[in-house]
């Protein structure tokens, strides 16, 4: 499905990081930091052992807790739900655009209450959410922008993770650039960020004693050898996000004329960072069998994203179910993940299509 772009300048940086014996609370995190935080165009950058520990750190740093409402996507990875379940907050699902499957503003709009102080909203795939509209209908909220999927997108030219309180990045080995594992808090509010690396590290005061913590913590640093193989792989982002936009273009090229299967969809007036390629099958096409037939050729698929309102724990402590969300669940029901990483080639990107015009002939 997918490949880490890894090459021996990963190496010799990690090995270097490995023999400086400096292995922790060292430099590199600090410029891994300055390079991300460059590519969001903020200040601040906080380097964290994964990015649902980001997004979780967040809102805490937020002070969103029992009480308060957060209005979420449905359609996205589970971290973005439970770094709010995990402070005591309530989700409150919303709807997403039918075209580019990130969250629709109009839902944003319409589910808010007295009691919402928080809005996440998810560039999904790597595709920017409507930014200006989430502004407009969420001005008064504390806005998260989940881009973990976007690293290098931009919105009407302003990077993903410049919008709203804070923004967090993921670089877990599907996505544009790996630490392995490992993710990037981006936000321009310094006290944000402070109580961010806090938080990250046990509580403890930035300037503060050695032992002394202000606050509770948690251990959710990033050590230096992730740190360094980030700031050999940021070194080529720009490549790595040439490599799939041309792979994604080959798939498009050779999609767009079936009436069974639509491509992906990308605004005029965004950058899209492709993280994976989503296609949607046209109704009344058996997915399952897709997906078996595809697989009985070794091609490997994944059906993104099953809508989290309907996942069995979230149904159980929410009380969620069928028809809260018809267009999630609609296109949930349909979407279907190809192979996809930076060094596809022409000759396997005409392999998958062949085979998925087959399976779906058959289905």
């Amino acid at each position: 499905m997918s490949s880490p772009d890894l090459d021996e300048s990963d190496e010799t940086a990690v090995l270097e990081a490995l023999r400086s014996g400096v292995l922790a609370l060292g430099s590199r995190a600090a410029r891994f930091e300055e390079l991300v935080a460059g590519v969001a165009d903020v200040a601040h950058g906080v380097a964290v052992s994964s990015a649902t520990a980001g997004l979780h750190l967040i809102v805490r740093a937020l002070g969103v807790g029992p009480g308060a409402e957060v209005l979420v996507p449905s359609f996205t990875f589970v971290a973005s739900l439970n770094a709010i379940l995990y402070e005591g907050a309530t989700p409150v699902f919303v709807d997403i655009d039918p075209d580019t499957y990130t969250v629709d503003p109009a839902c944003i709009d319409a589910r808010r209450s007295p009691k919402t102080k928080a809005a996440m909203a998810v560039d999904v795939f790597g595709h920017p959410a409507d930014w200006a509209e989430i502004g407009r209908v969420a001005s008064d909220l504390a806005v998260i922008d989940d881009c973990c999927e976007a690293i290098g997108a931009a919105y009407q030219g302003s990077p993903v993770g410049s919008f709203g309180a804070a923004g967090c990045f993921s670089f877990y080995p599907n996505k544009q650039i790996t630490t392995g594992e490992g993710g990037m808090i981006v936000t321009d509010d310094q006290a944000l960020a402070e109580r961010c690396r806090s938080l990250r590290n046990q509580g403890r005061a930035e300037m503060g004693p050695w032992l002394h913590h202000a606050r509770l913590g948690f251990n959710q640093r990033m050590d230096e050898l992730s740190a360094a193989l980030g700031i050999s792989q940021m070194g080529r982002l720009h490549i790595f996000l040439a490599k799939r936009a041309a792979v994604a273009a080959m798939y498009t090229e050779r999609l767009s004329s079936f009436d069974w299967v639509r491509c992906p969809v990308v605004r005029d007036d965004v950058t899209m960072s492709w993280f994976v390629y989503v296609v949607r099958l046209a109704p009344g096409v058996d997915r399952r069998s897709v997906v078996d037939a595809l697989a009985a050729d070794g091609i490997p698929t994944r059906v993104y994203f099953p809508p989290l309102h309907l996942q069995p724990y979230v149904r159980e402590m929410l009380g969620t179910h069928e028809g809260m969300l018809p267009v999630t669940e609609d296109i949930a029901e349909r979407t279907l993940a190809l192979p996809f990483h930076n060094n596809l080639g022409e000759s396997q990107v005409e392999h998958v299509v062949d085979a998925l015009r087959r399976a779906v002939s058959k289905a």
